[in-house]
């Protein structure tokens, strides 16, 4: 997920100090904007990383073989944690045993069940966390997550509260998102469509994901947009676009305001 980028875009727009008229954002609600998004964004991406470390099982096959298959995958990779299968279902506890507990950059704690049902060409996989943190950001809540074999694609819908651990900042977030490979398979990356929405100290945030491309090789997706409205109606937009091989186009607007960098496969601004 790259949602972060909006986090990294909100701190240039606040560091510019941003002064807008109309429907665009003042400095402070920028900042605001950014501490919102940013513990959104954490919560979002370490349940990311459980989804994705829970999609090694063959689609097609029955779902108590599938559920084996996942747990012997989940212990090979994160061999901190305990596994109790009962057919379909996994009840995960990380940091119950010794051994690394890190996947795709999160350290695990908690637990977490998931259950493999057959969905028609595809198959459902239910997800419930408690607690489930990796000492940034701590979440309880549930995705439900359905691949289609014929159309190859995901579309995760999940609810989930979290708290920032540092300073205990709370939020409640809903998302309802479909992703699609990109040519070349999820190896080269995915297509991602849909609606993120969260509560948070100052009201009721929503971003939607418009066609976002992500390559795993690029630091920013290279073409679609987010769009980001605040809870007093205050809207900013981030749209991508490829201009090379190595460069992506940022534009960011907020109300009159417009911000347009160019950023680098090694990540640099300009």
């Amino acid at each position: 997920m790259r949602t972060t980028f909006l986090i990294a875009a909100f701190l240039s727009l606040n560091a510019c100090l941003l002064r807008t008229s109309g429907d665009g954002m003042t400095t402070s609600q920028a900042s605001e904007a950014l501490d919102e998004a940013s513990v959104s964004a954490q919560a979002s991406e370490l349940t990311s990383a459980s989804i994705d470390v829970s999609t090694n099982f063959t689609i097609g096959e029955a779902a108590e073989q599938a559920a084996q298959d996942l747990s012997a995958f989940i212990q090979s990779q994160l061999p901190c944690a305990s596994i109790t299968l009962s057919g379909n279902t996994l009840a995960v506890v990380y940091g119950a045993n010794p051994g690394a507990c890190t996947y795709d950059g999160h350290t695990f704690s908690g637990s977490e069940t998931i259950s493999i049902s057959p969905n028609g060409t595809g198959v459902e996989v239910d997800h419930t966390w408690t607690k489930f943190s990796d000492g940034v950001v701590t979440v309880s809540g549930t995705a439900n997550v359905t691949w289609d074999a014929v159309n190859p694609s995901r579309h995760v819908v999940h609810s989930l509260d979290w708290t920032r651990v540092w300073d205990n900042r709370t939020g409640h977030g809903t998302a309802d998102l479909t992703q699609t490979p990109l040519s070349g398979g999820v190896v080269v990356g995915f297509q991602e469509s849909g609606t993120r929405t969260w509560t948070g100290e100052s009201g009721e945030w929503t971003l939607d994901v418009n066609d976002v491309q992500v390559r795993w090789a690029d630091p920013v997706p290279q073409s679609g947009s987010y769009v980001l409205t605040t809870p007093d109606a205050k809207t900013a937009t981030l749209s991508f676009s490829r201009v090379d091989a190595s460069t992506i186009a940022v534009e960011l607007t907020s109300g009159n305001s417009t911000f347009t960098f160019d950023v680098t496969e090694t990540g640099q601004t300009s």
